[in-house]
């Protein structure tokens, strides 16, 4: 059995991370007229998911890590809020916004199974 030692190991962070990486590509796709709304707020969103289930986990407090998670869960959402605007606005090719809509609805499941098993683990205390 694989032993968590860091948050990089958590499966949900890398997922995460990955997402990062493919919404700061999505960021210049995007028309430069956005550089101050929708890119920062791509770039804070999804920066901040990765980010969130790394200080949960660091807190080393299961009801701690479960609020970091949700806060994690709200940048995701709003991660999925913005890409869905920019293929609406037809900012971004759509086949790519689809690919990370899909990548947001991943992480999201992870995340609500991460949250899961955090807290049936707090619960077997």
């Amino acid at each position: 059995m694989n032993h968590i030692k860091s948050f990089e190991d958590l499966i949900v962070w890398q997922e995460a991370h990955k997402l990062m990486l493919k919404s700061y590509k999505l960021t210049q796709l995007l028309p430069i007229d956005e550089k101050f709304n929708r890119i920062i707020q791509i770039k804070k969103s999804c920066s901040s998911t990765p980010a969130n289930i790394a200080e949960g986990y660091g807190r080393y407090h299961y009801l701690e890590n479960i609020q970091f998670c949700r806060q994690a869960r709200g940048s995701l959402d709003e991660l999925k809020n913005h890409i869905i605007a920019a293929r609406d606005l037809k900012q971004a090719p759509i086949e790519i916004c689809q690919e990370l809509i899909e990548d947001c609805n991943k992480v999201r499941a992870l995340l609500n199974g991460y949250i899961k098993a955090t807290f049936n683990l707090k619960n077997k205390i």
